[in-house]
């Protein structure tokens, strides 16, 4: 079977087109369609002063091999209005759903074997009155799936979050057994499934200051997450924790393990983009589709400039080949 993949360039008048033209340059081991307006990407690359060879291809003519180097395929996506770099306009709000909506779709059908996403504006689509959180939650839906699970990956570590973006006073009211259950579970299925890990080793941070420090600083380590780690450990889950986040990251603890779950956004997440800010991926697990994308915004004052950092596109192309690959029926 062909691995095939989609890009679809996120918010029109960001740098999404800009990354999308920029890879054109290498050749990628894979066929890699760019899902978005051929004319958008025709001007954006006169604006930066590329020559890039765009090439058609729509359902029914799918192609088997890369792109020749300075080239891309594009599936042609209409737009509503035309778009200035660096200029939102919530017209094309419904443009950027479409493009998400074929690669999700192409991913369910098995035309294409991942899907990688640039950034959208998640205000501007809001605004257009389509209510919106993010990829996450509008692929969640797509797909189908029950529960969804945010992990960042960079080189040498990946972290993955038991609740995503709650204002911090709600965290702890969110960190039930139940949710520790399911998340920990969908993390050591994908780690399985989609990394290729027989048998994971996933470090988990306690919630509070040295992690509770045995009920003397809270007592969601003692009451909530130890007995559910328990069970799960008797069911033969290589988990170690909870313990200090402060202590937890560190390069000796870090070695031995395959990812690290966080209980909250800000208590992994720095740590891991300190270590590869530009060289990170955000992987969507849960799903019954590959989903990666790149782990920065827009970035609307430097579309069309050319100043702009593919690290990121990079990373999260070659963790799409690299899980797709993985899969057992492939």
């Amino acid at each position: 079977m062909t691995l095939r993949f989609a890009l679809t360039p996120g918010e029109p008048a960001g740098i999404g087109p800009d990354l999308c033209l920029m890879l054109a340059h290498e050749v990628q081991p894979y066929p890699v369609i760019a899902i978005t307006n051929r004319q958008l990407l025709s001007e954006r690359a006169l604006q930066l002063g590329l020559q890039v060879q765009l090439l058609d291809v729509e359902p029914g003519a799918w192609p088997d091999k890369p792109a020749p180097a300075d080239s891309l395929y594009v599936w042609d996506t209409p737009l509503y209005e035309p778009v200035t770099a660096g200029q939102l306009n919530q017209a094309n709000a419904q443009h950027v759903l479409e493009t998400l909506t074929r690669a999700g779709q192409g991913c369910l059908d098995g035309t294409f074997s991942a899907m990688i996403t640039a950034p959208v504006h998640k205000g501007i689509i809001n605004d257009a009155g389509v209510p919106f959180s993010g990829h996450t939650e509008f692929l969640q839906e797509l797909t189908q799936a029950p529960q969804v699970v945010m992990m960042l990956a960079t080189h040498g570590l990946r972290v993955a979050l038991v609740t995503t973006h709650l204002p911090l006073r709600e965290v702890a009211d969110a960190i039930t057994s139940e949710r520790i259950e399911t998340i920990t579970r969908i993390l050591h299925a994908e780690l399985q499934q989609k990394f290729a890990i027989k048998k994971p080793r996933i470090l988990v941070c306690g919630l509070n200051p040295h992690a509770g420090e045995d009920g003397h600083l809270g007592r969601e380590e003692l009451d909530i997450i130890e007995p559910k780690l328990d069970a799960l450990r008797a069911e033969g889950m290589d988990l170690v924790g909870p313990l200090p986040a402060d202590t937890l990251f560190t390069p000796h603890n870090l070695k031995q393990c395959d990812a690290v779950l966080a209980m909250y956004h800000d208590q992994g997440l720095p740590v891991l983009k300190h270590r590869g800010f530009g060289a990170a991926v955000n992987i969507t697990l849960g799903m019954p589709i590959i989903r990666t994308s790149v782990d920065h915004g827009t970035a609307l004052d430097l579309a069309g400039t050319g100043e702009i950092d593919t690290g990121s596109l990079h990373i999260a192309l070659e963790t799409a080949y690299q899980m797709a690959a993985s899969k057992p029926e492939q």
